[in-house]
């Protein structure tokens, strides 16, 4: 079980599965995410894995990189969707939004952040 930040001040926080191929990405959005007062409750790096540790944990939130090795993000953010329960997916990747063109428009997220731009703000302003 995760330690509470500091900062804690009894208000619940959303959980959140961080979903990325690379582990120091992984450790640092986790430390990032924590420090702002979310709940990590899981990580994956191959989309296969996100869609199991996602039915398992079911976290509110979903960080999906966008390019993973064994199936695209903007399609684990598609079955998401069609899950029961599906939690708020954001998706992130190294490169800018303008990248992925219309995709990321026609796609099943709440929104886009760059790794770059990550924070805890920047998930609170797209999943409120």
């Amino acid at each position: 079980m995760s330690e509470l930040p500091s900062s804690y001040d009894g208000a619940v926080r959303q959980t959140v599965l961080i979903v990325d191929d690379h582990a120091i990405f992984r450790a640092s959005a986790r430390a990032l995410l924590e420090s702002a007062g979310f709940v990590v409750v899981a990580e994956a790096a191959p989309g296969a894995e996100a869609l199991e540790a996602a039915a398992a944990a079911r976290p509110e939130i979903v960080l999906l990189d966008i390019q993973l090795p064994d199936i695209d993000g903007l399609i684990v953010a598609e079955r998401l969707a069609a899950t029961t329960h599906p939690p708020k997916v954001v998706l992130i990747s190294s490169r800018d939004a303008e990248s992925y063109g219309p995709r990321l428009s026609q796609g099943r997220s709440c929104g886009f952040i760059s790794k770059s731009s990550l924070s805890g703000e920047a998930i609170t302003s797209i999943v409120g």
